[in-house]
């Protein structure tokens, strides 16, 4: 179970020790850490060891301390407990029974049960799924209790006068009962419970004279919060409490109240006005509150208040009385769409250090936000009504992080480069931005600056921003290169330059030591690398897919520590189109007259490159036997390529696991693969002739060879064990090696097929009209098989573009209603007239399998304006499979009719009939 430190401190403190020394203490000690999200963490060993001085006792309903699920119902039920017991943690899921007791107290209450239902009697015996209140009465030092989702029954006058901290979510009472006598309660936890109203409003001196923490949230069901005053309470958490509309205006008067959190509850209308004796609060959380139009009037009595978050209410004013809050540190008003302005006095909340607005209507900036000297975060995201920053915002000295993205800021103020401390600033997707001021290059604490989407046509110089960790240029339009200065970036590990019109990058790039990550894709005037680039030794990610480079630097094989290397291009190549700059004609002469591509021989020095992407560069001859020096190399994509052969034997790439070669027309022969393969895609290389044996690629889970029209032969077809996709349309050549070789295993575990075929199997059914039940025999899958046919005279703008064809559904109607659709996988587009046949065969993991009930219809049919012309659905099929249906060992089949053979072996039977 995880605590959080908060939850613990609660804890210790209803337990009248000192909180926050006893965890300093632990932390000190090395017994405890506070990880991420101020969790508790101990070492397993530690708590080990914990638990089994608490386990020397042998009898559980005599250990201080019961944990264990299975050992809490024994107690409980069996009404073992003693004084010893003063902790209990029993978690129970929710809408679970208890488990039924074995053994002889578990054939007692059967027997009681019979007598009750035959002869009546016997009344008295207990709901088996519900414990009974006078269970807990001998632990009369229980202090500390978790009953998740447990049913009781029975009176509750001083069962738990000692308890300390109650956690009972999921409770189904409606109202604690009048008799609930927690004198000594410190913490009750109702979340996720049925509760309406906690208690009645006369009983609360009864049940809650010393309560610090009472947490509601979750309960959907709440209306009411009761009369708090007087009441010692320190944190009250109704979030998402969506039925509560209003809060007692007791709540004003809670003075040691310190953590309101009311998030979530939508249907809040109003606050209580009176908050002058909330002197100690420093959290109020009313973010999602929806219909809350207003805060008090007079706040100025939340003088501890640190946190105010009012995110998406319908808040449209301030009070004036928010100048009063000098202590507040934090304020989020993100997506109040009805705030259009701040008031004046903002400046006054000297204690402020992060103000967010992002998602407001906010229209301007008061000029007294320079009065906010220690604000460190302004966050003014998706301000759409925003279009300037006052000159006062370079008075932010502290200001550590400002972001603007997808804002209508139309230019930045000179005084932004007085903030010395800023480290992140963004003005991403600012569409209406397109300079950026001179004084730019005095930021120099700044380690991230993104210009994403933004219209600059220029880097301002850079030399002063020595610190500058992350550059985002991305889908500037408009920048056509990059200062010499940028050299000077000498802490600069990511650089985005993606869609952006630069030509060339400067010589001075080599001088980026620390670059990991360079992002070139889409740039479509990219002509050339320069050779400096060979200088970056920390490089690992070089991104160039869809640019104009034919060819690559020798130098680049020095980049030793390269991972990932992508410059595959577009297989359908346009001439780039200005977007508001004019090229001049030798540019676009440059792009017409391409010159042969060439790859350099150093790429195979690239000894840490794990993936390499090369698709259409339009290579030919052959791919040198030095690429086996790749040895760490996992993906290797050379489809669309002009390549007659590749190295003899790619054995060497003991770790390649994707083999990617579609469209490689010239290619005859396919070399030894690497046992490590799982994924090779040879479709459409039309000049295939044969491939290579496969019965060493024991985990090979998909083999494309869609269209290769001369592969006769799979060899090893009947080894491959792990194979789940097999796409062999328009291979007529090699159906008849294809049926001997797919035997009855490797069907059984293949998850989508095609082959050359125009027949699908005699005893599947168009559609299933009605699910039908089969009594203690689940559904365990469905199998879906089509025949398609696709006019190669038709023209359109897919065949060539998608790998496979989209246009057949598979829909699922309940009473008459289409609930799910699901396209099948038709993979490998075939390149001929002649009909394919393709089987999808969804397993009872499958959201398709999963969402069929009894009755309901099964159908497929082309979508409604397929994107591929001249698509026939001829034939398809349906079989429904059900348990132990597919469970007969292969060399049973035989010794069963038809009827009774398994699924596998009807199916081997119906492709040898092909």
């Amino acid at each position: 179970m995880k605590m959080k430190r908060g939850d613990a401190i609660d804890i210790f403190k209803g337990c009248g020790f000192n909180a926050e020394v006893a965890i300093t203490d632990f932390v000190g000690k090395s017994l405890i850490k506070i990880i991420d999200d101020n969790v508790l963490w101990m070492h397993d060993q530690l708590r080990d060891m914990g638990r089994q001085i608490v386990q020397r006792e042998r009898d559980p309903g005599r250990r201080s301390r019961l944990w264990d699920h299975d050992e809490v119902i024994s107690v409980l039920k069996r009404k073992k407990g003693t004084r010893s017991i003063e902790g209990i943690i029993l978690s129970l899921e929710k809408g679970k029974t208890l488990p039924r007791l074995t053994g002889l107290a578990s054939r007692l209450a059967c027997l009681r049960e019979i007598c009750e239902k035959y002869f009546g009697v016997c009344s008295e015996v207990e709901n088996d799924d519900v414990i009974s209140t006078n269970t807990f009465e001998p632990m009369v030092n229980l202090r500390l209790l978790q009953i998740n989702h447990l049913r009781m029954k029975g009176s509750v006058k001083q069962v738990f006068a000692e308890l300390k901290w109650l956690r009972w979510k999921g409770c189904p009472l409606k109202v604690l009962p009048s008799d609930f006598c927690l004198h000594g309660l410190a913490v009750l936890d109702l979340s996720e419970s049925n509760i309406q109203q906690v208690w009645n409003h006369e009983k609360k001196n009864k049940v809650a004279k010393k309560l610090q923490v009472m947490d509601l949230h979750n309960c959907t069901y709440l209306t009411d919060v009761p009369n708090l005053s007087g009441l010692p309470l320190e944190k009250l958490i109704l979030q998402r409490c969506t039925k509560l509309a209003k809060i007692h205006d007791s709540l004003g008067d809670l003075t040691t109240l310190t953590h309101l959190n009311l998030e979530g509850c939508l249907n809040l209308v109003e606050f209580p006005n009176d908050v002058s004796g909330l002197k100690n609060l420093e959290c109020l959380n009313l973010s999602g509150c929806i219909k809350l139009i207003a805060l008090p009037e007079d706040m100025s009595g939340l003088q501890s208040l640190k946190d105010l978050l009012v995110d998406r209410t319908a808040i449209a004013t301030l009070p004036a009385s928010i100048l009063r809050l000098k202590k507040i540190e934090r304020f989020s008003l993100n997506d109040c769409l009805l705030l259009k302005q701040l008031p004046c006095t903002i400046g006054k909340l000297s204690s402020l250090t992060d103000l967010s607005l992002n998602g407001s209507a906010l229209e301007e900036m008061p000029s007294s936000i320079g009065n906010l000297i220690n604000l460190e975060k302004l966050s003014l995201r998706s301000c759409h009504s925003l279009t300037s920053l006052p000159d006062s915002m370079g008075n932010l000295k502290s200001l550590i992080e400002l972001f603007l993205d997808h804002s209508f800021i139309k230019e930045l103020p000179a005084s932004i480069g007085s903030l010395s401390h800023l480290k992140m600033f963004s003005v991403g997707y600012c569409r209406a931005l397109s300079s950026l001021p001179d004084s730019m290059d005095r930021l120099g604490s700044l380690t991230w600056l993104t210009l994403e989407k933004t219209l600059v046509t220029e880097v301002p110089q850079l030399v002063t921003l020595n610190a500058l960790e992350n550059l985002d240029l991305g889908y500037c339009e408009q920048l056509r290169s990059l200062p010499e200065s940028i050299g000077n970036l000498l802490n600069l590990t990511s650089l985005y330059l993606q869609n952006t019109m630069i030509m060339e990058l400067p010589q001075s790039i080599g001088l980026l030591e620390r670059l990991v990550i360079l992002k070139l894709d889409c740039c479509k005037y990219l002509r050339r690398l320069p050779t400096s680039i060979g200088k970056l030794k920390n490089l690992r990610y070089l991104m160039m897919a869809e640019t104009t480079l034919r060819g690559l630097p020798e130098e680049i094989g020095m980049l030793s520590s390269l991972k990932i290397l992508k410059m595959g291009k577009n297989q359908d190549p346009q001439r780039p189109q200005t977007t508001g700059g004019n090229l001049d004609t030798g540019e676009i002469s440059a792009h017409d007259n391409l010159e042969p591509p060439i790859l350099p021989t150093s790429i195979s020095n690239l000894l840490s490159l794990e993936a390499l992407d090369i698709h259409y560069w339009k290579l030919c001859g052959k791919i040198p036997d030095d690429l086996k020096r790749l040895k760490s190399l996992e993906t290797l994509n050379l489809g669309w390529n002009d390549i007659c052969s590749l190295p003899s034997n790619l054995t060497d790439l003991s770790i390649l696991k994707t083999l990617v070669l579609p469209h490689c027309k010239q290619l005859k022969v396919l070399p030894l693969l690497p046992s490590s393969l799982l994924d090779l895609n040879a479709a459409n290389c039309t000049g295939l002739e044969s491939l290579p044996d496969m019965s060493s690629l024991k985990n090979l889970r998909e083999l494309q060879i869609t269209n290769c029209r001369k592969v006769i032969d799979i060899p090893g077809l009947e080894c491959l064990k792990s194979l789940r996709r097999l796409y062999t349309g328009g291979c007529n050549a090699c159906l008849p090696a294809l049926k001997e070789r797919l035997a009855k295993v490797a069907l059984k575990h293949i998850r989508y097929l095609s082959v050359p075929g125009n027949q699908i199997p005699n005893w599947f059914v168009p559609e299933i009209l009605s699910l039908p039940s089969r009594r203690n025999r689940g559904l365990r899958g469905v199998i879906i098989g089509v025949v398609v046919s696709l006019d190669q005279h038709a023209q359109d703008n897919f065949r060539n573009k998608l790998p496979a064809i989209v246009d057949v559904q598979a829909k699922i109607i309940r009473q008459n209603d289409p609930i799910h659709t699901t396209v099948l996988n038709l993979m490998g587009v075939p390149d001929t007239d002649e009909d394919q046949l393709y089987l999808c065969r969804f397993q009872e993991y499958n959201p398709f399998v999963r969402m069929l009930q009894e009755g309901d219809q099964i159908k497929v049919a082309l979508r409604g304006g397929p994107y591929f012309s001249g698509l026939e659905l001829k034939k398809y099929g349906m079989y429904l499979i059900f348990e132990h249906e597919d469970d007969i060992d292969c060399d049973d089949d035989e010794l069963f009719d038809e009827s009774q053979q398994s699924v596998t072996h009807k199916l081997a039977k119906f492709f040898s009939s092909l």
